[in-house]
């Protein structure tokens, strides 16, 4: 088949148009962006990232990711000249490639079947050797729903998901239903959905109903306070889970979606938990259903569609309080709240309970304090429905605004609400919110020192740069926004070169990387001190190389003061630490770097969002201090904010840094519950460039 390289006004191929082409490619699964850029490449020839930015009018950035994707799949090759130049490897080879690729599945699977049965024979009669727990990537919706069709075949007992009604929609589409009907098992299973309903999705889930119950032990629930910041997920009998980690957002195409799946034993308990209690404090699905029909969503309820009138009922619950007040209600309602004070001024002096519940942010954390000196202030993520209960009598609930708004606006909002004091369903929701208030952080003035981590200067808010620590990090220089660009940034990550491991002349190391950092302050039932956690993922142009690893910092008492010191350093084989033990010489890290295999740790970056997981545990110091497997959701959002740092670190390490930095939440996944942390104990580099000038 020909392919011409050079000024073809055609792919070079009668039979196939270019929408036909682009198909086929996407059937190999290379996504429609990939296959746009690998067609534009075949008719024009090597071109630099640059070149391809403008005439296909892309930024330069999302260019160089979806180069490096092309690059790790074979189908575009890159010079050794600089600035490079990416050119498509003939369609022949690529088609070539492809199948040959799926002929050695095959064929390993043919010439290992005996081999395979014979050792399957001998194991079956021998006690069974633990898996191994580990981490695997799975891109595309084609690979995704396959893996799904896969643990649904092989589920025995149970499976539980949290899916959106997209998702069940996709599913029936791929056949994974089929796959539940055909089951041996299909009468004793036991299928638990959460899907969030409302009335734009309200005719899709009624299309899928009959399909979801017919022959099936099916059960579905809708969960009251919404599904929050939580990964869509599914849990196949205890000792599987696959989750995604791709945001849920319809303008998202489908091709773009990425899963996370391990086998991991303390993860999948940890977000069994999770998903137990959403279950507990959700809607059977009939009921739903009825709810959004009829507009009653219980007995002695009324839908509140004039939002004057919905703001009147608002006020006048809070007016005629006798005891309790809890509200749960948005990041900018927050900020209004404080600007009315003396409402809360009269509830406090009646000792009238008030417990408040929002997102905290930089730019509403002095509200919160301002508040919590007349009512209790917790952080809870972004996108809970707004829920105000009083006295355990009358409650009010308003949809979340969108999960990417950070505009202020003048007025709360109370459009599209509903009224219920239907006594079952308030108990029901009150004991919803205060589980939620039990996990939630305190956003306490005194936790502001959490922001020290060598990375988070470049976040601090205006105004507080004087509670950075300085006995163990001096801080050089700031760049603040607007003093750099997003695209200086991903020039450098582009236009670069990697650098020997150790320039013996300057001793300079450099990194090129995605990193997020968290403070968490656990609670007591988790067993572990006050800690910091690093995760980053770097690029291979690096200086140490490409891969993921962890540090993790503890909040200790040192002669300096109390600051966060670098207790463990947890690596993938592929990364050389000698340039950890000179950052953090003197400290306990130095001493205890944990090298572990590629599926054994994970940093993933998808658009806005980093994940990082470990399926072994973490040995801290002191060494009574054990992190088990975990994870850490970071879910950036709003606007790109680049801005620089310069730092000296206690072994005189000097190291500049320019990032892509996003606001963020974070959620950190431990197997005894989920902990979400307030936006300023955070920070999230998409795009981080640092260079390390070592002592000699």
């Amino acid at each position: 088949m020909g392919w011409v390289q050079k000024d073809a006004p055609t792919l070079g191929c009668d039979l196939l148009s270019q929408e036909a082409v682009k198909s086929a490619l996407k059937n190999f699964g290379l996504t429609e962006k990939e296959a746009e850029v690998y067609i534009f490449l075949a008719k024009r020839g090597a071109l630099r990232t640059g070149q391809i930015s403008k005439q296909l009018k892309k930024n330069k950035g999302q260019v160089y990711r979806i180069l490096s994707n092309l690059k790790k799949k074979g189908v575009v090759e890159a010079t050794l000249e600089f600035p490079t130049r990416y050119s498509a490897v003939s369609l022949e080879k690529t088609i070539a490639s492809f199948l040959k690729s799926r002929r050695e599945e095959i064929s390993t699977v043919e010439k290992t079947k005996e081999d395979l049965l014979r050792d399957w024979e001998r194991i079956s009669k021998t006690e069974v050797e633990l898996a191994v727990e580990k981490f695997t990537v799975i891109e595309g919706n084609q690979k995704i729903f396959r893996k799904i069709a896969e643990m649904v075949e092989k589920t025995k007992s149970n499976l539980s998901a949290t899916l959106t009604v997209k998702d069940l929609a996709r599913a029936e589409q791929f056949g994974i239903f089929n796959s539940a009907y055909k089951h041996t098992l299909r009468y004793t299973i036991k299928f638990r959905f959460l899907t969030e309903l409302n009335k734009q999705n309200l005719k899709a889930i009624k299309l899928l109903k009959p399909k979801l119950k017919a022959g099936l032990n099916f059960k579905a629930r809708n969960p009251e306070l919404g599904l929050a910041s939580f990964p869509r997920m599914m849990i196949k009998d205890g000792d599987e889970i696959l989750f995604f980690i791709s945001p849920n957002n319809d303008l998202l195409p489908k091709e773009q979606e990425v899963c996370i799946h391990t086998n991991c034993e303390a993860l999948i308990q940890a977000f069994t938990g999770v998903f137990e209690e959403l279950w507990r404090y959700s809607t059977d699905m009939e009921k739903k259903i009825v709810e959004i029909e009829t507009g009653k969503p219980m007995p002695k309820t009324m839908v509140i569609t004039d939002a004057k009138m919905a703001e009147k009922k608002y006020n006048r619950m809070l007016r005629t309080a006798e005891k309790e007040i809890i509200l749960m209600t948005s990041a900018n309602d927050l900020s209004l709240l404080s600007k009315r004070m003396l409402p809360l001024k009269r509830l406090a002096k009646r000792k009238i309970s008030v417990r408040i519940m929002a997102p905290i942010t930089n730019e509403n954390l002095r509200s919160a304090e301002q508040l919590s000196e007349y009512c209790a202030v917790k952080h809870v993520p972004t996108r809970y429905w707004r829920t105000l209960i009083v006295d355990q009598r009358h409650l009010l609930q308003f949809r979340p605004p969108p999960k990417d708004s950070e505009k202020l606006e003048s007025r709360m909002r109370f459009k599209s609400a509903f009224y219920s004091n239907d006594s079952e369903y308030l108990k029901r929701m009150k004991c919803a919110l205060d589980e939620i208030w039990k996990n939630a952080q305190d956003p306490s003035a005194t936790k502001l020192e959490s922001r020290l981590g060598p990375y988070g200067p470049a976040l601090v808010p205006q105004g507080r740069r004087s509670l950075l620590k300085k006995g163990d990090i001096a801080l050089v220089d700031f760049k603040p926004p607007g003093t750099i660009t997003e695209k200086d940034i991903l020039n450098k990550i582009i236009n670069t070169r990697k650098m020997p491991t150790r320039d013996s002349s300057k001793n300079v190391s450099r990194l090129y990387a995605s990193q997020a950092m968290a403070v968490i302050h656990p609670p007591d039932h988790f067993n572990l001190p006050e800690m910091m956690i690093q995760a980053t993922h770097a690029e291979k142009q690096s200086t140490a190389g490409g891969g993921d690893y962890l540090i993790i910092f503890l909040w200790q008492e040192t002669p300096k003061g109390h600051i966060y010191v670098p207790v463990a350093i947890v690596a993938e084989e592929s990364i050389e630490t000698s340039i950890f033990k000179i950052w953090h010489a003197d400290t306990p890290a130095a001493q205890n770097i944990q090298r572990v295999k590629k599926d054994e740790i994970q940093v993933r970056v998808h658009g806005n969002t980093l994940f990082a997981g470990w399926t072994v545990p973490i040995k801290l110091f002191p060494p009574q201090y054990i992190l088990p497997p975990s994870c850490l959701l970071v879910e950036g959002y709003g606007d790109i904010r680049p801005a620089g740092i310069t730092i000296v670190s206690p072994s005189g390490v000097k190291t500049e840094m320019e990032g892509n930095y996003l606001p963020a939440f974070f959620t950190f996944i431990h197997p005894a519950s989920k902990y979400s942390g307030p936006r300023f104990q955070v920070t999230f580099a998409r795009d981080l460039v640092a260079t390390a000038y070592l002592p000699k």
